[in-house]
Formats: structure tokens, sequence, C-alpha cells
């Protein structure tokens, strides 16, 4: 498709970027120079511009403070090793903002605006992106109601606006979770498939409460007797069970996570058998008890897979074996990190290519 979006770029005269140790990225701590923004208003998105980074200008009264239209998408591009820059699976983000958009009465993006703007703002600020082995540049696009009004109701007016920033290798621990037995992340009918901002806001008291309890993060289940498994914190979760990759199915309390899609496809071309159907808490008990399930794992943009070591079941840990570089989840990482950076070919056509 040729682009006829005309985007103006208006450039900082002080980058920031000497003051970044690329070698010490910690994931969120730091912003590239530029911004994307359009607004919405009598009836239609206006053109965007490219601006410095910088403070916004909002009335106590904006909407978006007090009835919560606001959605995001969370994105990354890569240095690659021929020096030019890809972005991940831009179709992909475009088609799930959409749906969130839609679940929250916002007029959609065109998609043109979308996919010009990330790529434009990327090829600005290009030189933000990182090349160590890990390091990629994330990608923030998000859209809010910034209508200046306190009568409940879908806004007349939004913003649009696309920021990035430098982040570092993801290594954590295994993870000790807690299957969590009161507290549901979302709810049939809800919004749970939706990457609003409530839903993460939503999590924060029963997280707090499990790494209190000494766990790193809870593994949300749908509320029922039978503790059937949707998430593990804020990512997707998956269970390697002899040598099957079990993830719970997509429904509507469940994000369509980008990284989930693509490692079930790397999964299954590698040979292995993929299921997406529910599972319980007390199947991973048994499981374990069986000494079947090999490996657990959440998966999501940040960290792309983290391994998880034990799973506290209704008041008793249950372990699995230790992880290493050969263990299933780290060789799925290593083969979508080949793709994303042109180490391997990209046979999935997944890559947006910005020219160095």
């Amino acid at each position: 498709m040729i682009s006829t979006l005309e985007i103006p770029v208006h450039k900082t005269t002080k980058s920031r970027l000497a003051q970044v140790d690329m070698n010490h990225l910690p994931f969120g701590k730091y912003i590239s120079d530029h911004m994307l923004v359009a607004d919405y208003r009598d009836g239609e998105w206006q053109a965007p511009e490219i601006l410095p980074y910088g403070d916004l200008s909002m009335p106590p009264a904006m909407l978006a403070l007090h009835y919560g239209q606001s959605v995001f998408e969370g994105m990354k591009a890569f240095r690659m090793a021929d020096g030019n820059v890809s972005i991940f699976r831009l179709e992909k983000h475009y088609d799930r903002l959409c749906k969130s958009m839609e679940r929250l009465c916002m007029p959609l993006l065109p998609q043109e605006l979308f996919m010009e703007g990330l790529k434009k703002l990327v090829e600005v600020d290009a030189d933000w992106v990182p090349s160590q082995e890990g390091s990629s540049l994330y990608l923030r696009p998000f859209v809010f109601a910034s209508e200046e009004r306190y009568g409940v109701g879908p806004s007349n007016e939004y913003k649009f606006i696309i920021f990035t920033g430098p982040v570092g290798p993801y290594y954590p621990q295994p993870l000790r979770v807690k299957v969590e037995d009161h507290y549901i992340r979302a709810a049939r009918g809800g919004v749970g498939y939706a990457k609003c901002a409530g839903n993460y806001g939503g999590v924060l008291y029963p997280t707090q409460k499990a790494k209190e309890a000494g766990f790193d993060q809870v593994l949300w289940t749908d509320g029922s007797p039978e503790l059937n498994i949707e998430e593990s914190g804020t990512m997707n979760v998956m269970f390697l069970i002899n040598n099957t990759l079990v993830t719970p199915p997509l429904s509507d309390t469940i994000l369509d996570g980008v990284t989930r899609d693509s490692l079930l496809t790397i999964a299954q071309d590698l040979g292995y058998q993929v299921e997406e159907r529910s599972i319980s808490a007390f199947e991973l008990k048994e499981a374990f008890e069986q000494d079947i399930l090999k490996e657990a794992f959440g998966v999501g943009t940040a960290a792309v897979t983290a391994p998880i070591q034990t799973i506290h079941i209704k008041g008793k840990d249950y372990s699995v074996s230790d992880y290493n570089e050969q263990s299933f989840c780290n060789q799925l990482k290593k083969r979508l990190t080949a793709i994303r950076t042109g180490m391997e070919k990209d046979v999935y056509f997944w890559n947006t290519i910005i020219q160095k």
C-alpha cells in the first residue's frame, strides 16, 4: 500500500539520547525524543503530527479521567543484524486496538494513521533503537477520551498518541505464582479481552496481596469451582504437558496476545502438538502428581516468555523441574528473537522493515 498520509515532523532541539546508558535499560524508565499526536473531533480523525515528547494540557473534567475510556497497545521494534529496524506484527496490533476501541465505544482509528504513524515515529527516533542483545524499542500507542465534560457517556473527542522508549533484556528468575481463588481479573461479557487501562488498575490489589504472601504473581482463574486458568499476571500463560503445549482458549475474558499467537505458530512448526482448551487448577495438580507437567510459563511483549517454577494451589506448592537454555520456553524465545532481528528468515511476514 502506498501511503498518502503526510505527517509533519517538528524535531526537538535538545535530544536526551546522550543521557541514556544503552547497556542498562530498566523497563519503562526512558522515553525517546518524539511523540505522535492526533485528535478526533467534529466526527473525524484530524491529521497527525510528530512533536518533541512533552507534557499534555488537560482539564480536570476530561472524560477519560472519570469514566475510563482509555485503551493502549504494547509493541516493540528491533535493531536487525543488517542495521535496519523491524516493527513486529503491525497488522495484528492494529486489529487488536480496534477491538478494544470498539468495546469502549471509541471511533476506530484509520489503519493508515496507525501504521504510517508508527513507521514514521520509529524512523524519526531510529537512533533510540538499541543494538544490545535482547534489547528493543518499546512502542506505546494509546487512545483516550479527551472531551471536557462530566456527564456519563461516550466522549465526542479523543486523542491518539504514540511514544516510544528503549528497554533492555528481561531475564526474570523463574516465578513463584499463586492460583487466585478469590479475586478474578475479568468476567464473562466484560472487557477482559480489551487492552483497556481499567483492566490493569483492577489487578493491582490482588497482585499486591499475593506479593505480600511471598509470590511473584497470580494465576488468574474464571472464578468457577473448577478454577479454570485464564492468564498469568498481565500475560497469557502456557503449559507443556508431556510434549503437548496447552493454553487457555481465547474468550471475552482473555487478551488475544500477539506473543501468544506467535509462539503457538512457532511451536506447531517445531512439531509440537498445540491445544487451546480449558485447563483447571486441579488438572495442573494432577499433572504435577503424575510428573507430566514439564514447563509452565507466561508469555507477553515485555518478557516474551517468563518461566514459572512453583505454582501454589489451594495451600500447597507444586514445583516444575529447573529451567535451562534447552528448556522449551527458552527455545521458543530464541526462535522468535531470531526472526525479529533478521537472524532467521521471516517466513511468516511478521516484520515491517524501516530502512536505515
